[in-house]
Parts: structure tokens; C-alpha cells; sequence
């Protein structure tokens, strides 16, 4: 996806509120201001938004020397989110179809997004669990996802959010678990899952988990280590999550790449012909 002049409002947005987590001198604040304003004065709108995302993120932890602006917040959805996964575990058992409940609940999750939100806490989620049980997502998609893992033999599932990597073990336990790779992002990006939250949050228990080698909100394949775009390559499912894998890998052609996401922003409504607040299954 390439980045629209309506992006610029929500990425001027993220500098000022992850400015203010890392620092609280007001010199420091205009600093980081200052120069991601130049950076966004030449940016390039061929690239996705969490291209630029990630060159601001490096100007403030330069300026501030706050590696992971997001980390107390990433501790605490993860654990939110263990606390009410018996409770969606019961869900998903209860079920008619469990895996379309554990699909509509992976989505579920990804309302865990503090990039182009705010504002989130348990309500929120618990709001967002029961719209996304009720909300339309059109059975043939779910079934073609369904079919699509029956049938594949390397399935390369990427993360999104800290907290939300929770709601995806959901989805994890409906699938043949030797077959996935999970994978994580690569450094501190915003509130996305790293290595280190897939631990807090039991992924790793379950299935392989890998890091992307690359510290950008989203899949930038030129950016990501030789060993995940191996891994990337060699897979002939990919299940991605969220928007930021929406927004840098939804031009690629000839890969079989199912997307899930909740659609928080109205540049992706546009571009997917969605309405924002959509669940939806984004298929090849």
C-alpha cells in the first residue's frame, strides 16, 4: 500500500504520543517534533506507512535513548489478554463452528493497536470480542481460509500486536501446529509483538516462533534478515495479521497471503472498499 496525504495526520499523531512516553522534557519533545516533521516533509509515497513509521521511531530513540517507548503497555495487554483467554477458550469450545469463532476472535485482537488508536483498555477489547462474534464475515472466505490450511504444509502465521498474539492461539490450536511458524517483529515497533512478548504470552509453548529481523510496524521484506525472507519465501500459506502487514505486503502478487485484520483507519477502508470498523478477510 503506498502512503496517502491522509496518513500524515495520523503519522505527525504517533510522533507526539510516543514522544510523550518516552520522554517528559519539553525541549526533548520539540526536538523529536522538529525532525520527524523534516522527515516527513520528504516522504516518499511510493513506501508504505510503516516505512516511515520506523525512521521515526529511530529519530526518537536517538533523541531520547527510550529503546521501547510501548513496553509497559505491551506487559500489561498481555496479560489482560491471558486473563481472559480461558473464557475464549470456552467460547471457541462452545461453539458451532470453532473455527470460525476462533478466527472472528483472532480479529478480535488485533483492536490491540495503539498506532492509529488511543484510548484502549479492557472495555474496549471486551466490546470489541462480542461485536466481532456478531459482526458479518462472509462464510465463503472462512472457508477458503479453512481449506487453505488443510491443505498447505508450510504455513508462516505473522504477528501483529502485543496482547492480540494472545486471541491468536486461539487460531493457532485450530491448525496443524507442526506446520506453522510464527513470527514476530524484530526490535520495538509501536505496541507489536517481539520475541519477548511471545514468551510473556505462551506462543512460544505452542508453535515455532521466529523473529522478522526488522524493527518496522509491518513486513517490510527488503528490511528483514536473510533468514525470515527464507522462511517467508518457502511457505506456501501466509496468514497475516492487522494493518501494518496489510499495508506492506498487500502489493505483492502470485503469494498465497490471506490477510485478517479490523479495519481502524479509513486510508485502509478506501483501499480495501471497507468501512472502518470492518472485520475482514482479505483473500489472494
Amino acid at each position: 500500500m503506498k502512503t496517502y496525504i491522509d496518513c500524515l495526520p495520523c503519522l505527525v499523531r504517533q510522533v507526539l504520543n510516543t514522544g510523550r512516553m518516552a520522554t517528559d522534557n519539553p525541549e526533548k519533545l520539540w526536538q523529536i517534533m522538529r525532525r520527524s516533521l523534516e522527515k516527513l516533509k520528504d516522504v516518499s509515497t511510493e513506501q508504505p506507512p510503516p516505512y516511515t513509521t520506523r525512521q521515526i521511531y529511530m529519530i526518537i530513540r536517538e533523541l531520547t535513548g527510550c529503546d521501547d517507548p510501548y513496553k509497559g503497555i505491551k506487559k500489561e495487554f498481555n496479560q489482560m489478554a491471558l486473563e481472559l483467554l480461558p473464557g475464549l477458550q470456552q467460547l471457541v469450545k462452545e461453539s458451532a463452528d470453532s473455527f470460525e469463532t476462533a478466527v472472528r476472535l483472532a480479529i478480535a485482537g488485533n483492536i490491540i493497536d495503539f498506532g492509529p488508536l488511543g484510548g484502549i483498555d479492557k472495555s474496549t477489547v471486551t466490546d470489541t470480542i462480542k461485536e466481532c462474534l456478531e459482526l458479518d464475515l462472509p462464510r465463503g472466505s472462512i472457508n477458503r481460509l479453512r481449506s487453505a490450511v488443510g491443505r498447505s504444509s508450510k504455513i508462516l502465521y505473522l504477528a501483529d500486536n502485543a496482547g492480540e498474539i494472545v486471541f491468536d492461539q486461539l487460531l493457532l490450536l485450530e491448525m496443524p501446529r507442526e506446520k506453522i511458524t510464527f513470527a514476530v517483529r524484530g526490535g520495538p515497533a509501536i505496541n507489536d509483538a517481539t520475541l519477548e512478548d511471545a514468551v510473556a504470552a505462551g506462543v512460544t509453548d505452542l508453535v515455532k516462533v521466529i523473529d522478522n529481523g526488522c524493527d518496522a510496524p509491518g513486513t517490510i521484506l527488503e528490511l528483514c534478515s536473510a533468514g525470515f525472507r527464507q522462511v517467508f519465501d518457502e511457505a506456501d500459506l501466509i496468514i497475516a495479521k492487522g494493518q501494518g502487514n496489510y499495508e506492506t505486503l498487500s502489493h505483492l502478487a502470485g503469494k498465497n497471503i490471506f490477510f485478517l485484520l479490523k479495519i481502524k483507519c479509513p486510508v485502509v477502508a478506501a483501499t480495501t472498499g471497507c468501512k472502518v470498523g470492518d472485520i475482514v478477510i482479505i483473500l489472494p
